[in-house]
């Protein structure tokens, strides 16, 4: 049996951060202002790094600064600032794939983590990123389970000083490892600077040029892959030998990232501690399932295996969005938090909420706070309904003012 893997969430904003380390993240990885391979998630500033080293310390995760796009001339002297100061804050480790990022780690004696951009497929290219320092790989995202197994195989068999890493769940490129230049042709925004406008998820007509003839493209997304989900499969990632399970996602909300990270880190606590039993795969299949019906109350494109198993048959997504069950409406903000009552005021800026409904309360020192089934109090009395303009309060886990408070709806 293997070392249990370590869970590596996704952080966008404080918020998400924090969410991610309550919800049971061993680390988790972020991006700078200017280097970010998600340019719409806010990233953080060299300024915020010694705060985030802190905080992961307090919760005992670590902390990984994604620096993986495309680097430039002009920007090598950024990049170099920016490399030392994740090392003076503490931080674990540099993702990166540009030789310039690499050797500016190498320079300040920054742990590097290489990217899946670099596409390393064989043993060969792990040994060559490994002679540079690159202490964990994230390969190929079209390599299958067996491929994988393989190279971590011969890792050990060297006894070579780097740990495989996979991604397990998320959305996924149609090329595959993010090398694309579609929406840079169209629009100008590049994929490889984390600009993508996603040109890939929309419907497109092909047209007959000798008779003018057009379909539409609508029913399937032929360049809208499926998201990632190896929940279903997640033991055996663990018996190929990958040392760590990275979940997709720097775009996305606060409550995609808690639930994602929630579920599979009981997975990963439940393989570790009852692979060897006899009913194994009866227990974790049916724990499988459920946490699956979890995952797809987030984000997501519907399911697929990736290329765990070989090359995906059905793995196009039928809409252009999401096809989770649960989808998230403004109500208002938190005005007060009374700690000794646990009893949060907000006042309603939205639409009129009712009772027993499910809160999500989130902010950057606070994270993420859920209220299932919700009893709304107004003046100090029972309410069923509270309207637009009016405060009410309710009880719950230590929240902020100024934090933003959603209703989770069923879809």
């Amino acid at each position: 049996m293997h070392t249990k893997p370590e869970l590596i969430s996704p952080a966008g904003d404080w918020t998400s951060m924090r969410a991610a380390l309550d919800a049971g993240a061993d680390a988790i990885y972020f991006g700078a202002e200017g280097f970010n391979m998600r340019a719409a998630s806010k990233g953080f500033s060299p300024g915020d790094f010694g705060g985030i080293a802190r905080l992961c310390r307090s919760h005992g995760a670590k902390a990984y600064l994604a620096l993986n796009s495309v680097i430039y001339d002009s920007e090598l002297g950024k990049v170099d600032k920016t490399v030392a100061a994740a090392k003076a804050a503490g931080l674990d480790a540099v993702i990166c794939w540009d030789m310039a990022v690499v050797e500016a780690c190498r320079r300040h004696r920054m742990p590097i983590h290489l990217s899946t951009q670099a596409s390393v497929s064989n043993i060969d290219a792990l040994r060559f990123y490994a002679s540079f320092g690159a202490r964990m790989i994230v390969l190929a995202r079209e390599l299958t389970l067996d491929q994988t197994a393989a190279i971590t195989r011969q890792i050990e068999a060297e006894a070579l000083p780097v740990t495989v890493e996979s991604f397990v769940h998320g959305a996924m490129c149609v090329a595959v490892s993010g090398r694309c230049f579609l929406s840079q042709e169209l629009f100008g925004r590049s994929a490889n600077r984390g600009e993508c406008v996603q040109p890939c998820r929309r419907a497109y007509r092909i047209a007959d040029v000798e008779e003018g003839f057009e379909l539409e493209l609508g029913s399937d997304y032929v360049m809208s892959p499926k998201d990632l989900c190896a929940i279903g499969f997640l033991d055996r990632l663990f018996d190929a030998g990958i040392g760590a399970f990275k979940i997709e996602g720097r775009n996305r909300s606060p409550e995609y990232v808690a639930t994602t990270t929630a579920a599979y880190r009981k997975a990963i606590d439940f393989i570790a501690a009852h692979r060897g039993d006899g009913d194994f795969a009866e227990t974790y299949g049916k724990l499988a399932r459920e946490l699956e019906e979890e995952l797809k109350k987030v984000y997501n494109r519907g399911f697929s295996k990736g290329f765990f198993f070989g090359k995906p048959a059905d793995a196009w997504a039928r809409t252009s969005g999401s096809v989770a069950t649960e989808t998230k409406s403004y109500v208002g903000v938190v005005r007060k938090y009374f700690p000794k009552a646990g009893v949060a005021e907000i006042l309603v800026h939205g639409p009129s909420i009712e009772s027993g409904e499910t809160l999500s309360i989130q902010g950057p020192a606070t994270g993420l706070v859920t209220v299932p089934y919700a009893e709304l109090h107004l003046d100090g009395a029972p309410a069923q309904r509270i309207e637009q303009g009016e405060l009410f309060s309710v009880k719950c886990d230590r929240v902020r003012k100024n934090d933003k408070v959603y209703v989770l709806l069923k879809n």
